[in-house]
């Protein structure tokens, strides 16, 4: 493992997010939102309402632009996260999980909780180095942002299908030429 389970978890939330802005948006409903909470585990404030679906929605952007800056441009991204979201960050345990970092009041809007989770996972991408573990997908016809966690750094798709596309065009030109 790279980083710790929560930057991870983080990290994986963030590139789906930033992803579900492409088409087909996978971001559209109130019920997609409420699998998005549940699969990547936050805690806190979910209202589970049009308008905070539009405020998630809203941090698609803002996501994929801190996901896809340079090292540079990105500390300055997470510390204005920080700062906006008034991020203060505490040790805490809950649900199984051992002490982890959790930088929004846990009455915070979920789009703060993305936000602030998000830069805090970031944090830990910046001090590690670890920039180029975040790209854009290898498929040429496609704008996934992709988070590389495996060790020997081999990821290049954003998702399986993209894996297949490409793996089914290079295989049709090698029986072709």
């Amino acid at each position: 493992m790279v980083f710790a389970h929560d930057t991870n978890m983080s990290l994986q939330a963030a590139v789906v997010l930033a992803n579900s802005a492409l088409a087909p948006d996978t971001l559209t409903t109130v019920a997609e939102l409420d699998a998005f909470y549940v699969e990547f585990a936050y805690t806190g404030t979910h209202d589970g309402d049009a308008a905070e679906l539009e405020e998630v929605r809203a941090l698609r952007g803002p996501l994929r632009e801190l996901l896809t800056a340079d090292r540079d441009t990105a500390v300055l991204l997470v510390n204005r996260t920080l700062a906006e979201r008034d991020a203060r960050p505490r040790l805490v345990r809950h649900d199984g999980w051992d002490y982890h970092l959790h930088a929004t009041d846990p009455a915070a809007p979920l789009a703060d909780q993305i936000a602030v989770e998000t830069a805090m996972a970031m944090v830990d991408v910046i001090r590690a180095d670890e920039m180029a573990r975040l790209s854009i997908c290898a498929d040429d016809t496609c704008e996934g942002v992709v988070v590389d966690l495996s060790r020997n750094r081999s990821r290049r798709f954003c998702s399986t299908a993209c894996t297949n596309r490409v793996a089914a065009a290079a295989y049709r030109a090698r029986r072709s030429g």
